[in-house]
């Protein structure tokens, strides 16, 4: 059975400008492609936020994934930030992530996830998000056309139905500072 659900995500927090976080790898040691420290937090909480325990999720939309997809790293773009931030969701209920697909190649990272197991849960980078979403929903309108440098907290959810896909955004609410307001 085709996909007919689709949550995305940013991958978490990565390192400020400034220093003033820095990524670190899953023991501690300073890796500038990792996450931060919030980044981790972050991970780790989305691992409930998507399996909770007691099967009621905190928003409407959501689902277990079946399928996980995150951004490939290459020597261009080596930053394993969308999969450091699935790491904790696929340990917890056991799925392989799915990690073929590069940034620049967000129409066949989303044929494959139509064609595939659903629903998926997408971890992206921030200034890709919008290509997927097009792809799925099939217009640049539906969706916003970017996702904020700053946002790390909130869920792009793509539901198929009878009369085509539908698009909504769920906060996750999942750490101090985190807004309840949508990408607009």
């Amino acid at each position: 059975m085709a996909c007919d659900k689709i949550m995305l995500i940013r991958h978490a927090e990565r390192p400020t400008p400034d220093k003033a976080f820095r990524g670190v790898d899953a023991s501690g040691r300073k890796d500038k492609e990792a996450l931060t420290v919030p980044g981790w937090r972050r991970a780790g909480a989305l691992a409930r936020f998507f399996a909770p325990l007691d099967g009621r999720f905190s928003q409407p939309g959501l689902e277990t994934p079946k399928a996980l997809y995150a951004c490939k790293a290459d020597a261009r773009d080596p930053s394993l930030r969308p999969q450091l931030t699935l790491s904790p969701v696929a340990d917890l209920i056991g799925l392989k992530m799915n990690c073929d697909f590069y940034r620049g190649e967000e129409s066949a990272l989303v044929a494959a996830v139509l064609a595939g197991e659903g629903p998926a849960l997408i971890s992206w980078k921030h200034d890709g998000a919008h290509l997927i979403a097009n792809a799925i929903l099939g217009d640049e309108t539906t969706a916003p056309q970017g996702w904020p440098y700053g946002r790390y907290d909130v869920v792009w959810i793509f539901s198929r139905g009878r009369s085509g896909w539908t698009f909504s955004q769920a906060p996750q609410l999942l750490l101090a500072g985190d807004s309840p307001d949508p990408i607009g």
